[in-house]
């Protein structure tokens, strides 16, 4: 008996984790083209036309943290306000140029920028303050919708990488807490499987059932706005230099 217990757990965790990996393909491009017009207009509105953005890695990667290279005719000062706005934009892992040209303001030649995997926790709680990760009625199946939140969600995580995130599952109290607890961990577990198709590594996600103990604050703990995924770095990786945080040769 416990033999197929475990195997169904066993196909249950696989079938999670291939739904995961079918979603990985869509999202990607869409989001890094919403923060290429993003950091685009800022660098226009403060006057950096001829600074050239781009969101991809020399081998054709995606990657969240932008490299800035051209505009050498323009001041320092305002190349710099041109990096720091792209810096501070929602959704950008980090900034670097790509000549370490001396005074151009975020990241010369010495190693990443300080916030380059800081704010990736903020990044998450801004996405998920305007759309959610939705389940169906009563199970930790993940509704179909909620598939390029994921692949978003995924891509704010990815300059922690290294460090550990906890995942959090949170209902309302309404029902019995036994169940409630048994809910939103099967939700977290969900999602951390989900991540993992997406290319989080498993060693760094952890998940854990919190019911209804913890309610957003200003609110009943009865409230169904109560039901909610949150994530948390609770251990930060040391900051490395990577491909796109490392100048080439100026």
């Amino acid at each position: 008996m416990k033999f197929v217990s475990l195997a169904t757990f066993l196909s249950g965790a696989l079938a999670v984790a291939v739904l995961a990996l079918a979603g990985t393909v869509r999202g990607g491009p869409a989001f890094v083209e919403e923060l290429t017009a993003s950091a685009e207009k800022a660098r226009d509105e403060l006057g950096g036309k001829g600074i050239d953005i781009s969101f991809v890695l020399p081998g054709g990667s995606l990657t969240r943290h932008a490299t800035l290279s051209g505009g050498d005719s323009l001041p320092s000062g305002v190349r710099a306000r041109v990096a720091a706005a792209i810096a501070a934009a929602p959704g950008v892992g980090g900034v670097a140029w790509r000549s370490g040209r001396a005074g151009s303001g975020v990241q010369g030649g010495e190693g990443p920028p300080p916030n380059a995997s800081l704010h990736c926790q903020d990044d998450v709680e801004a996405i998920l303050r305007v759309r959610t990760i939705r389940f169906a009625e009563g199970s930790a199946y993940i509704d179909a919708a909620s598939e390029e939140v994921l692949d978003e969600v995924a891509s704010a995580l990815r300059p922690c990488l290294g460090g550990i995130i906890a995942v959090n599952g949170h209902t309302d109290s309404n029902g019995d807490e036994t169940a409630n607890i048994a809910l939103s961990r099967a939700r977290a577990d969900a999602v951390r499987w989900a991540l993992i198709g997406r290319g989080i590594p498993a060693d760094g996600l952890r998940a854990a059932g919190q019911g209804s103990k913890v309610p957003l604050e200003g609110l009943a703990t009865e409230d169904p706005a109560n039901r909610r995924i949150e994530f948390s770095v609770i251990e930060k990786a040391p900051l490395a230099p990577t491909p796109i945080d490392t100048p080439g040769p100026g």
